[in-house]
């Protein structure tokens, strides 16, 4: 494989483009991955990527080698000088591995379907991590209103540590429309609401909304929903982050469910 070492590659370019900006992302249908980690997760859940990029020592590091020994034929492969490829990366130590995909379609929008909607969130790192929540605790159908941080970019990506690929992930929606037509029980929490986390029924479906990490959720969108809940903390803490405290409730609704499933079961 020849080695690309001038950052005038015309490859090397387009690819800092598409990491740079999600016009680039929407035109093309191509997103970025960073890690063998993301890349493993891919290839299980959706295919064969469209091309796998390595660092000069990456492509000799043992676990990067191995991996290519098992990947498809004929796999797309370009390898880039250090230098450059650290320019390519996201984060401070590149992982020596990297991969162009096509991100899923989303499932179309199930009005009864267990949902996370996300309302402002603006930091990819935040909202990656919700992601990962709620793929964990079993929520597969993810909305976000049009001034979330955008959920393919390279640094959201790494914060879902593969989540992407478990989720239905539905970008830009108007969320009030949304839940005028939602048939199921719609949950937020509010430092003022009446009703603890642990003393409200979680059976579904359901659609937990989260807000922005400084301002929370919108007045109109809270006042579309069905009951406000607040989660009990101890001594003068005033409240969480908007990744603790959704992961907080949508873990709560697993753990009710898994109960109500065990009573069932044993019944």
């Amino acid at each position: 494989m020849p080695l690309i070492a001038s950052r005038d590659n015309a490859h090397f370019k387009m690819l800092r483009k598409l990491l740079a900006s999600g016009r680039e992302r929407r035109q093309s249908g191509q997103v970025i991955l960073d890690g063998l980690h993301l890349l493993e997760t891919y290839c299980a859940q959706q295919g064969v990527p469209d091309e796998v990029l390595l660092s000069e020592s990456g492509a000799i590091r043992p676990e990067i080698a191995a991996w290519l020994q098992t990947a498809a034929n004929g796999l797309r492969v370009s390898v880039f000088s250090d230098a450059l490829f650290k320019q390519l990366s996201v984060v401070e130590t590149p992982s020596g591995i990297m991969a162009v995909v096509r991100p899923p379609s989303p499932l179309p929008l199930a009005e009864r379907a267990d949902s996370v909607l996300l309302d402002g969130i603006q930091d990819p790192g935040n909202l990656g991590s919700l992601l990962r929540s709620a793929a964990a605790a079993g929520f597969r159908q993810v909305l976000l209103s049009n001034d979330c941080a955008q959920v393919w970019s390279p640094k959201t990506l790494r914060a879902a540590m593969g989540a992407h690929f478990l989720l239905s992930l539905h970008e830009n929606v108007d969320l009030p429309t949304f839940l005028a037509t939602y048939r199921g029980k719609v949950l937020a929490t509010a430092a003022a609401a009446a009703h603890s986390l642990y003393t409200v029924e979680l059976s579904g479906p359901l659609a937990w909304v989260f807000g922005n990490e400084g301002q929370g959720i919108r007045p109109a969108l809270l006042a579309m929903s069905d009951e406000r809940v607040y989660i009990p903390m101890v001594g003068a803490t005033e409240s969480l982050n908007v990744v603790a405290a959704a992961t907080v409730c949508l873990f709560e609704t697993l753990r009710q469910r898994s109960a109500s499933a065990a009573s069932c079961d044993s019944g």
